[in-house]
């Protein structure tokens, strides 16, 4: 199967996503006779080559010569509907484009079908999301990856005013996907890169196993302290009949001299910043005082904001280091419905075959108070109706 993995390691927007799969081998020229299917007047895709940093990448610029920046969305739907692209083109951009919508509504109180969508109307943003779609199509693409999403802070400027970044919008369309925050006061991560990411992506998480065919580098606006570029591998999808190995580190520290009440904040804390596992063992400590091995696991870019949580947390005075190899089975999280609600399901893999299914202690929980039910009959229900969904999955065709 082919397929394409987006490595956002600074952030995505919809013309980087372009950018990327233009410069990974998608003609640019037949891009465009495709996107005249949508009769959009006025407008020029200009593709060029850049350097960010020491990095040669393709930028792209949807230059716009009718200055009309604003649409609802019963117009937007009418432009898409009667155009010349294929039934699963339509389709799918609209479903993108909708989201958009419904999280615009949300964020302003607003009904969808009132709601004026400023940038996200605009012709750029039409042309960004349809060829994504289209581009995808046209290099063959049968599957969309991603690694979790980098997302700046601070604030930037639109239609709306003064807004935070992430922009609300961009952040409603981004629940339920791993993401970071890189320590940069830009936007790394539009509504509509957010919007063709999560509407287009089967996965988010590490490279799935492949033979990478081409790489595409598409080019952000923005400078930044690091490449502003997004990475599109485009390969074929190899059988994952092993469990994945990944490098982690170990953090570790001796405490006997801490107030006991303050762990359950400091594990909170080291699992919000990006911990993988934290967890405590009683010793015997010097001087034969009782203490506890304070132990984090976590991926090596997490290490800095770990350590320093640790330090300003924490009694202790030094932390051990250490590197590790981890074998991994492939995870991914399902949505069944039960008689009493809906449930997640976390599901590992070993392969294509299912090994596990483990229903979401939290949804149980509030299934159990809200129903006013024993715990143990929520949970039973649950497995049923996630051996019920295996037992679909795995026949259906792969």
């Amino acid at each position: 199967m082919k397929i394409a993995y987006f490595d956002s390691f600074a952030g995505a927007s919809g013309d980087m996503i372009l950018a990327a799969l233009i410069d990974a081998g998608l003609d640019a020229q037949e891009l465009r006779e495709a996107l005249d299917g949508l009769h959009l007047p006025d407008y020029e895709l200009r593709v060029n080559r850049v350097h960010k940093g020491v990095i040669e990448a393709t930028d792209v610029q949807v230059v716009v010569n009718d200055q009309r920046t604003e649409r609802r969305m019963p117009e937007i739907e009418a432009l898409i509907t009667g155009s010349e692209l294929s039934l699963e083109i339509k389709e799918t951009s609209m479903g993108i484009l909708r989201r958009l919508v419904s999280v615009e509504a949300k964020v302003h109180g607003s009904e969808p079908q009132n709601v004026h969508l400023h940038e996200l109307g605009g012709t750029d943003a039409i042309v960004d999301v349809v060829g994504a779609v289209l581009g995808l199509h046209l290099l063959g693409i049968e599957g969309v990856y991603a690694s979790r999403l980098r997302l700046g802070h601070g604030f930037v400027s639109c239609a709306h005013g003064l807004l935070p970044v992430p922009a609300p919008a961009t952040l409603e369309l981004l629940k339920g996907v791993p993401v970071i925050q890189a320590d940069v006061e830009e936007e790394l991560v539009t509504p509509t890169g957010a919007a063709i990411l999560t509407g287009l992506v089967k996965e988010f998480g590490p490279l799935p196993a492949m033979i990478v065919d081409s790489i595409g580098y598409g080019a952000g606006k923005r400078e930044l302290p690091f490449p502003n570029l997004l990475r599109v591998l485009v390969g074929t999808k190899t059988p994952r009949d092993t469990a994945s190995r990944e490098m982690i580190i170990l953090l570790e520290t001796n405490l006997d001299d801490m107030n006991p009440e303050f762990y359950d904040h400091i594990v909170e804390a080291l699992f919000a910043a990006g911990a993988l596992d934290v967890y405590l063992q009683l010793i015997q400590a010097k001087k034969n005082r009782p203490g506890v091995v304070l132990s984090v696991l976590c991926h090596p870019q997490a290490v800095q904001d770990l350590s320093s949580i640790i330090f300003s947390e924490t009694t202790t005075l030094g932390i051990r280091q250490q590197t590790m190899e981890r074998l991994c089975l492939r995870r991914e999280t399902v949505k069944v419905e039960t008689p009493l609600g809906q449930v997640r399901i976390k599901v590992a893999k070993l392969g294509d075959k299912m090994i596990n299914l483990s229903p979401e202690y939290e949804d149980c929980r509030h299934l159990a108070l809200e129903n006013k039910k024993p715990l143990k009959e929520v949970y039973a229900a649950a497995q049923a109706a996630a051996m019920d969904w295996r037992d679909k999955a795995e026949r259906l065709p792969s």
